[in-house]
């Protein structure tokens, strides 16, 4: 039977799922009071937790918790991930470590989880970077969902399934919402073209998996191109000494936007400059994707 540990609230609409479906098969309900790497690693032993949840957040903090915290898994601990992208470091350090991820995604406005990432046998064999890199698509639709497409917003067409033409991510289907209280304005605008706009922008690929490049409100646009935040987050999170990043448009008189990062690093490596990280996204990023700070 399977034993659960909440790291994430049991009101929200993710959470309330799994509550009850975990006491649907006769498992075990964990409830963690402080969400630390210690915690999570002492509950998992003592209780031996099979499953788990948490944003990338909670996945970057025990990949990087201090040796002292971490204990060996009694068994391999399946956890599922969301709430926004997960990078493919991230995803491969858990691995390593002994936990199974398995990555979601979905709205509040789609009762939660809407696609999973449904891992396929034949993946098994690839090198750990490669898996982690298809672990961190958002996947395909859950069978409570009538469709999720990728589509241009204004011509309401389906694009290209070539993993790199870009549109929003749109729902339809009976664990959609049915609109907002009381506001019928944000409901018609969310539903224009008779399907829900999600607001996240992805590309989907030719084997219909979907990966969310960023949320429609978030990109950049830097004389005319269009930068996603979340491939240059990515790239900063390769660099060893990056704890958390976050990067963000800041205006710039000549090109409209430019990319602006916000980077924590790790202990031991305070002797690093911002234009020593500038220079290693230089390698792999485009120049325009390169952050003015």
């Amino acid at each position: 039977m399977p034993v659960y540990l909440w790291t994430v609230p049991m009101f929200h609409c993710n959470g309330w799922c799994l509550t009850w479906g975990v006491a649907a098969q006769g498992g075990t309900n964990i409830c963690l009071r402080k969400v630390n790497p210690k915690h999570i690693f002492d509950n998992i032993v003592q209780y031996n937790v099979t499953h788990m949840g948490g944003a990338p957040t909670v996945l970057n903090m025990i990949v990087n918790s201090p040796v002292s915290d971490q204990r060996p898994l009694p068994c391999k601990v399946e956890i599922m991930t969301g709430g926004s992208p997960p990078p493919p470091q991230i995803l491969f350090k858990m691995e390593e470590l002994g936990f199974g991820v398995n990555h979601l995604y979905g709205l509040t406005e789609t009762y939660g989880p809407g696609t999973y990432c449904s891992w396929k046998p034949e993946w098994d064999s690839l090198p750990s970077n490669e898996r982690s890199k298809l672990k961190a698509r958002q996947g395909v639709q859950h069978l409570g969902l009538e469709e999720v497409d990728i589509k241009d917003p204004v011509t309401m067409e389906s694009v290209t399934p070539d993993g790199k033409t870009v549109g929003e991510i749109m729902f339809r289907g009976n664990t959609v919402m049915s609109g907002y209280l009381k506001d019928l304005k944000a409901t018609n605008e969310a539903f224009r073209g008779g399907w829900f706009r999600s607001g996240d922008l992805a590309v989907k690929h030719p084997d219909n998996y979907i990966e969310v490049k960023d949320r429609l409100k978030d990109i950049i646009i830097s004389g005319g191109e269009n930068i996603s935040t979340v491939e240059v987050e990515t790239v900063f999170f390769s660099h060893p000494a990056v704890l958390e990043a976050a990067v963000v448009a800041r205006p710039d008189n000549h090109w409209g936007q430019t990319p602006c990062a916000f980077v924590k690093l790790k202990e031991g490596f305070d002797h690093l400059k911002a234009q020593d990280l500038i220079e290693f996204c230089r390698i792999t990023c485009l120049i325009i994707w390169l952050p003015g700070q």
